[in-house]
């Protein structure tokens, strides 16, 4: 596809409602093509790829902006320090709860970014970062990452698979590692979207219709990651989708080296900053801070921008690895795609064109629903030709 594009404006004025630059856009747009004409050629059923939905269809789902320092979403902020810029997200309520020992204060209040903002201008950014990261929060020092490629190691022998006979093991959540797995799925791969009962996706919590988007095309399987099950399930998977950080995987014996080598298979892993720094939380706003792809101010850019940027491209790279026989393991991070976009050549930002998700064909399975249904694909593959 190509991206709709209006007429340029400064570089320094941001125009609608999410600010996205035009040539990152267009560079998504690029991407959206790639994987439409791989798809094709790896004998998929069509897949009509829109990066404008895909950029901007959650905010239009949910009537999400960027305000000044504040992300769309909300749980991310530009916070100004004595010699910088750096972004804190408290998403989640061990984040929240690690706000005293941030700031070394036992009283913070209701509202912890006032005290937040407060203690930031007074320390440098570097060091405010440093602790966060050390508390296990996910936080960036603005522009600090480089701008990374997917980075791809031989992992098993080359098999051709079609891609309408390919399973797929989606282990990910929230937004990058699922819209892979939309993506495969709605080209003719069988996906199955693993989760544990205690803790499944976070988004299954959130708007419906965001969840079914990236998910409704896909099994849902609900197993303990201590469970045989699941070891039985990623050795007979054609390509595995990992996002959570390195170590949660390889604690279990789930690796991607620890498990049988499946000819072909094809194992991409999402993570905050590359296998580097494995002990790194990112979430979409703050890698893309660390990127350095914001708005001029600094201020936010897009929604969760990294998420959907990434899932793009670690999509393209999936289907690059299919084309050449796959036996590959992919390591793809939301910081470094973060970077490459925001280091495309400035042309100034245009109207955003906000696309509301397209309707998904069914709504996403509940929790565990399939569970049966994947025990016996998985079965199924394990009987000798």
């Amino acid at each position: 596809m190509t991206a709709a594009t209006t007429a340029p404006r400064e570089d320094n004025e941001r125009v609608g409602s999410l600010g996205i630059p035009g040539a990152v856009r267009r560079q998504a747009g690029r991407v959206a093509d790639d994987i439409a004409a791989a798809i094709t050629a790896l004998g998929g059923r069509p897949v009509r790829v829109d990066a404008d939905e895909i950029l901007t269809g959650r905010a239009a789902l949910l009537g999400l902006a960027p305000a000044d320092g504040v992300s769309a979403g909300g749980a991310t902020r530009l916070l100004a320090a004595a010699d910088g810029w750096w972004a804190l997200t408290l998403s989640r309520p061990d984040d929240i709860d690690a706000v005293p020992a941030l700031l070394e204060s036992a009283t913070v209040g209701r509202d912890p970014w006032g005290p937040i903002s407060r203690a930031s201008s007074a320390r440098a950014a570097a060091e405010l970062v440093d602790r966060a990261r050390l508390l296990g929060m996910p936080a960036a020092l603005l522009g600090e990452s480089a701008p990374t490629p997917p980075q791809v190691t031989v992992h098993t022998d080359t098999a051709n698979v079609p891609l309408t006979d390919l399973l797929v093991a989606d282990l990910s959540s929230l937004w990058a590692g699922p819209l892979c797995g939309r993506l495969l799925a709605a080209a003719g791969a069988t996906v199955v979207k693993v989760e544990t009962p205690q803790r499944p996706d976070g988004t299954r919590a959130g708007h419906r219709g965001f969840f079914d988007w990236v998910n409704s095309e896909k099994l849902s399987y609900a197993v303990d990651l201590n469970s045989a099950e699941l070891s039985e399930l990623l050795t007979a998977a054609d390509v595995v989708i990992e996002g959570s950080r390195p170590g949660a995987l390889l604690r279990r014996g789930l690796g991607a080296h620890q498990l049988p080598a499946r000819p072909g298979r094809v194992w991409l892993r999402i993570t905050g900053y590359g296998p580097a720094h494995p002990e790194r939380v990112a979430f979409g706003d703050d890698a893309a801070v660390s990127g350095g792809l914001v708005a001029p101010g600094p201020r936010f850019c897009g929604d969760a921008i990294a998420d959907p940027l990434t899932g793009l491209e670690a999509t393209r790279a999936v289907l690059e690895s299919l084309g050449r026989g796959g036996g590959e393991i992919i390591d793809i991070s939301l910081a470094g795609v973060a970077a490459t976009y925001a280091s495309l050549p400035a042309a100034g930002p245009e109207r955003d064109c906000l696309r509301p998700p397209t309707p998904p064909p069914r709504k996403a399975s509940e929790l565990g629903a399939d569970t049966a249904a994947v025990r016996r694909l998985v079965a199924a593959r394990r009987v000798p030709c």
